[in-house]
């Protein structure tokens, strides 16, 4: 496992741009960041905080999460919020997204900040929502004490679902029209908790465990195939990149390494490709 990059807050939201090289956030420090094949890393989007998750479009640019869900790039002008809080419902941002084979986007609300104690105690619950081509949204899943990463099966069929409180990766039936079904217990992650994830071309799930030091790969079954240790105990999420798919990519956060800048990103060469996330194809008004 060779160590790429560190000197960041928390990393999230890695996802692997073909073009460019791996795209990433920082969540406390603001900013979208790409590290490219030289080992380089320049900025991409600047300031924003609280990104968990990031996908691209197929017109160029990001969409991104935090305090909304937003597009930032060459097909606007300014930044487009494609769906945006709702105080009415309590949702105050959202958090990790994904893309399906349509280009319509998964992502999960948050009603209780995970970064405040006083929220923290009396955790609300979120939603899982899907954006649709059109730019229209909808609610399709309740429930999520924590929503964190969301990843499809290689046949689209199943969506899978970490709910960091619960300490479970769920799963979906997706239907044709993008809702989906009810949300059932794949596995549960004990050592640590379960975190960003990504789905290898063989169908299997691999999880990221927060505060576990760990990457959990389990069988399309929710058997625990393969647990990878990482140096690092706060393991944030996991996405697979290079020319064949084969270089499994790890990103951390600084908790529980004695430095807040101490938030890394490593590379695995691993036997099975990963599964390439599609982009959006969701309206930019």
């Amino acid at each position: 496992m060779d160590r790429l990059a560190s000197g960041y807050g928390l990393i999230e939201g890695p996802v692997w741009d073909s073009r460019r090289g791996l795209i990433f956030s920082d969540v406390p420090n603001g900013g979208v960041y790409c590290l490219d094949r030289s080992g380089r890393v320049e900025i991409v989007v600047e300031h924003r905080r609280g990104i968990g998750g990031i996908a691209l479009h197929q017109d160029g640019g990001l969409i991104v999460s935090g305090r909304n869900v937003a597009y930032k790039g060459p097909a606007a002008r300014d930044t487009v919020v494609l769906l945006d809080r709702d105080e009415g419902l309590g949702i105050i941002g959202f958090n990790d997204l994904t893309a399906d084979a349509r280009g319509r986007i998964y992502v999960g609300s948050l009603c209780s900040s995970p970064f405040d104690p006083a929220q923290q105690r009396s955790p609300k619950p979120g939603w899982l929502h899907v954006i649709d081509t059109d730019g229209s949204s909808r609610r399709i899943a309740d429930g999520i004490q924590l929503s964190n990463g969301l990843g499809f099966s290689p046949d689209g069929g199943r969506l899978y679902h970490s709910d960091s409180r619960a300490h479970t990766v769920g799963v979906y039936d997706v239907h044709p029209d993008g809702s989906v079904g009810l949300r059932r217990a794949l596995a549960r992650v004990d050592e640590g908790v379960p975190d960003g994830l990504a789905v290898s071309e063989d169908g299997a799930v691999w999880v990221a465990a927060a505060r576990g030091g760990a990457v959990v790969v389990f069988e399309p079954d929710g058997r625990e195939r393969e647990r990878i240790r990482c140096p690092l105990p706060m393991v944030t999420s996991v996405c697979f990149g290079g020319d064949d798919l084969r270089d499994l990519y790890i990103v951390t956060g600084a908790e529980g390494a004695g430095r807040p800048d101490a938030g890394s990103i490593f590379r695995l060469r691993v036997a099975v490709a990963g599964l390439p996330v599609p982009p959006a194809r969701v309206k930019v008004p």
